[in-house]
């Protein structure tokens, strides 16, 4: 779900997002609370989403990525076909609402894809990492990337950037197996610039990240990420060792 021109039909979605407003006692929880499940709206301005961000090259953002748990407290995870693209000059801007960046702007410095992706760009490899200039984490916190969970084992909130809008939205479903390696949820209106957008659940743990089958779905109303497993495991462990 990148915003700019490329091979996939999922990226060349511009849509203005069209999004249900309800109020925060109905709002879905991530720990299988009262629903509705499968509703976008407006993510609120709090502690969780303050560890999001769109991922910008110059003045546009083309992509989300979030804060994870690290040693050295500087660590991204995103999409691997987000950081794969020649932009060498990335920036990553948490809490990003209406051009105010609250918690600074963070320079890209390195980025740490698996070799199912950096060899052949394999959809079952679309994870990747990126260490930013600073202690991020002191800032605004950081979720743990946690693999080998089970999909659906609860639903989980993506929230992630439009690259139509200047506000994340977000959404809670359960999701579901699409196949051994990728798995799927159906939230409405996740068009393009939300590729990298994590899937967290209730214990505040990343078990997906947008992109994977179609770098992230041919739709805005379906998106996938691949099964967390041993590559992304091996990838985490390689980055912060």
């Amino acid at each position: 779900m990148l915003s700019s021109v490329k091979r996939t039909p999922r990226l060349a979605l511009h849509a203005a997002a069209v999004l249900l407003t309800v109020t925060s006692a109905s709002e879905a929880v991530a720990d299988d609370g009262a629903g509705p499940f499968g509703v976008t709206t407006v993510a609120a301005a709090n502690s969780p989403t303050a560890r999001v961000g769109p991922l910008f090259n110059g003045g546009q953002h083309h992509c989300t990525a979030s804060v994870v748990r690290s040693p050295h407290r500087n660590l991204l995870v995103t999409a691997a076909h987000c950081l794969d693209n020649g932009d060498h000059d990335l920036v990553f801007v948490p809490g990003y609402r209406d051009g105010r960046a609250p918690y600074g702007k963070w320079k890209v410095l390195k980025r740490y894809m698996p070799e199912g992706w950096s060899k052949g760009q394999d959809e079952d490899s679309d994870v990747a990492f990126a260490t930013v200039e600073g202690d991020i984490q002191d800032v605004v916190g950081g979720n743990r990337f946690v693999t080998g969970t089970a999909t659906g084992a609860t639903a989980v909130t993506v929230t992630g950037y439009p690259s139509s809008r200047d506000l994340p939205i977000s959404c809670t479903n359960r999701p579901t197996a699409h196949s051994r390696t990728q798995q799927r949820i159906d939230c409405p209106e996740f068009t393009g610039g939300t590729s990298g957008s994590p899937w967290v659940n209730g214990n505040g743990q990343v078990v997906g990240v947008l992109g994977g089958h179609e770098q992230g779905g041919a739709t805005a109303d379906v998106s996938y990420s691949v099964v967390l497993g041993a590559e992304a495991a091996a990838l985490y462990r390689d980055v912060v060792g």
